[in-house]
């Protein structure tokens, strides 16, 4: 719709050309320069989680584990306020044993992997070499989404950046046409239909 503006005509003033410009710039920068951005951004964030799943891989292990018995907390929680257990179901927790990969002997309170827990069970958990309780380690699928997902982010935030910048130069410029506008009304607006005054 602004090509009208790039064509010499009477009428185009030097803002119009401005604004058209303006308009190009802002294209270009919102189907060139955002996703380039995102790309890099995506990829820099790719690299960065597999790296740290791939650490994860290597410091964390999958050891098995025994249900000793119910946890003394969860037994406490459900005396005080079982109605809040019931608007907010969480997983029963027991007491467990586990052999760390360094060969130590551990004992502690974790979720429960089935219900209902039985001393004696054998479950699996993730801890690191000193038999410390972590997390699942990143997924490398994970992790790619998380860069895709930031990929998205940053290009959908220098698109609107820009388009942004645009508005607020158009604006401006529709500003300082107003002001011109009303300057020469102004000057011809007390001559306008006088005879002999030239308008």
């Amino acid at each position: 719709m602004g090509v009208w503006r790039w064509r010499r005509n009477p009428l185009r003033r030097r803002t119009d050309l401005f604004e058209a410009w303006v308009a190009f710039a802002a294209a270009v920068c919102v189907l060139v320069v955002a996703p380039a951005v995102g790309w890099a951004a995506g990829l820099r964030v790719d690299g960065t989680l597999q790296r740290a799943a791939s650490e994860q891989r290597h410091e964390r292990y999958l050891v098995p584990a025994v249900v000793v018995r119910p946890s003394p907390e969860q037994a406490v929680d459900a005396e005080a306020d079982p109605a809040a257990q019931r608007q907010t179901p969480q997983r029963t927790r027991i007491v467990a044993s586990w052999t760390a990969p360094d060969g130590s002997s551990h004992q502690g309170t974790v979720p429960a992997a089935e219900e209902p827990p039985r001393p004696g069970d054998r479950f699996r958990i993730w801890t690191d070499t000193h038999g410390r309780l972590v997390g699942q380690p990143l997924d490398p699928a994970s992790a790619s989404f998380h860069a895709v997902a930031a990929g998205l982010a940053a290009a959908l935030v220098i698109a609107a950046l820009v388009e942004t910048v645009r508005r607020l130069v158009v604006r401006r410029l529709m500003h300082r046409r107003y002001i011109r506008l009303d300057r020469a009304w102004a000057q011809a607006g007390p001559d306008w239909g006088r005879a002999g005054a030239g308008s």
